[in-house]
């Protein structure tokens, strides 16, 4: 059987996924997709709309037939270190190719950017000091060396002011540089941008968009048109049981709590925290009565939203600096559900996965499982504050099989 890979969140699963899922499997030809998936917690540094069991079940019911978990060190990190993560796991588990949503739509400028950004690889990094010198944050410097370099050297390249273009870069350039063997496919990203708003004209709409509106109508039927079915059943279940949807703000007095705790130093041991920022956080964290007054108030052009959140996220989580960058590769593949045809290409496969499947974690010891573990727990006890989720749901939930 021939697998294709596809790098997600689902957060939630909406048509526009479902639609890459049909294009992916068109345009590879394979027999089965298998979908790397982030956890409880996600790139841009936030807790995920519903936990990743929900996500995950979204997904087999919307044509993906194996899900398995991109871990913590991996899921939490800059594109890079996100990139990496998927792309190996992917690789490991026996893709043939994966395929990711881009606004280019076509293989060809990622693969001049990279050779452009190799080659030109000198004068790029002496562009970004140039930017960065004048006061221009880090990655704006990026963009604008990136642009010069374009105009130097014409041909057709990759807009990186588009978020997906950035990701699938960072894909392409970490299966070249691990020389992987998985080859790489884009697919057009059709209808909405990454942070557009809800257009009642359209069928698909962002995840983002989708987020926005659930959050500012405190109700799931804006969305219905959006997702699938399965996926708004899923989104039902999760309101019916626990009365709303997971973020930052239904976080914030445990988050508030948990910056509180700590001193200074303490603060600074967290991953992603540096640059003295502990100190701005703790005053940030006794003016402030709701998370969205607390972002406003540590956001500066030093730092972006993104950055702010990761390292938040560790924060809250408890993940220290040493503890998140022991790790360099993944350890295991972690399956969270599967369908029929899915749990066929398992059988078939898995002696070849050059990592170990894991489908149940307790009689599991490894140091990058237990961050996993630890922050669906720390997850749970957010979730706690609304309604009631059992902490030990990495033990007690086994893979989903439909």
């Amino acid at each position: 059987m021939k697998a294709v890979g596809v790098i997600v969140e689902y957060n939630p699963f909406h048509n526009g996924h479902f639609y890459h899922v049909e294009q992916t499997r068109n345009a590879s030809s394979a027999d089965v997709v298998i979908a790397v998936m982030s956890g409880q917690f996600l790139q841009r540094g936030e807790p995920a709309l519903v936990d990743k069991w929900h996500r995950a079940k979204m997904a087999l019911l919307g044509g993906v037939d194996l899900v398995i978990e991109l871990p913590y060190v991996f899921s939490t990190g800059n594109a890079t270190i996100f990139a990496e993560g998927a792309t190996k796991l992917l690789n490991a588990i026996g893709c043939e190719s994966f395929a990711f949503g881009s606004e280019q739509g076509t293989i060809e400028p990622f693969l001049n950017t990279l050779s452009l950004l190799r080659s030109e690889e000198e004068e790029y990094n002496a562009l970004i000091k140039q930017f960065i010198s004048t006061g221009i944050s880090y990655p704006q410097s990026l963009y604008l060396a990136y642009e010069k370099l374009k105009n130097e050297h014409p041909n057709t390249y990759i807009d990186l002011s588009q978020p997906n273009n950035i990701l699938g870069y960072h894909y392409i350039e970490a299966v070249n540089r691990f020389n992987l063997s998985i080859q790489p496919l884009t697919i057009q990203r059709v209808q909405a941008g990454y942070h557009d708003d809800i257009n009642t004209n359209l069928t698909i709409a962002s995840a983002t968009g989708i987020r926005k509106s659930i959050f500012e109508t405190k109700s799931i039927h804006e969305v219905e048109s959006y997702v699938p079915k399965a996926t708004f059943k899923e989104l039902e279940s999760w309101k019916h049981k626990h009365t709303q949807f997971t973020n930052w703000d239904s976080f914030w007095s445990l988050l508030r709590y948990a910056i509180l705790r700590n001193t200074p130093e303490q603060l600074s041991l967290f991953a992603d925290v540096s640059e003295g920022i502990e100190h701005a956080l703790i005053k940030a964290a006794r003016k402030s009565d709701s998370f969205a007054e607390f972002m406003s108030n540590i956001k500066s052009k030093r730092y972006t939203w993104t950055r702010l959140q990761r390292m938040i996220t560790h924060i809250f989580t408890g993940i220290t600096k040493e503890a998140l960058h022991q790790f360099d590769e993944p350890t295991y593949i972690r399956l969270l559900g599967m369908t029929g045809k899915g749990q066929k290409y398992l059988s078939e496969h898995k002696k070849s996965f050059t990592l170990p499947l894991i489908s149940r974690v307790a009689s599991t010891k490894d140091p990058m499982l237990a961050l996993d573990i630890r922050a669906s727990e720390m997850y749970a006890q957010g979730v706690n504050l609304i309604s009631k989720q059992k902490l030990e749901m990495d033990y007690q939930t086994p893979p989903i099989r439909l």
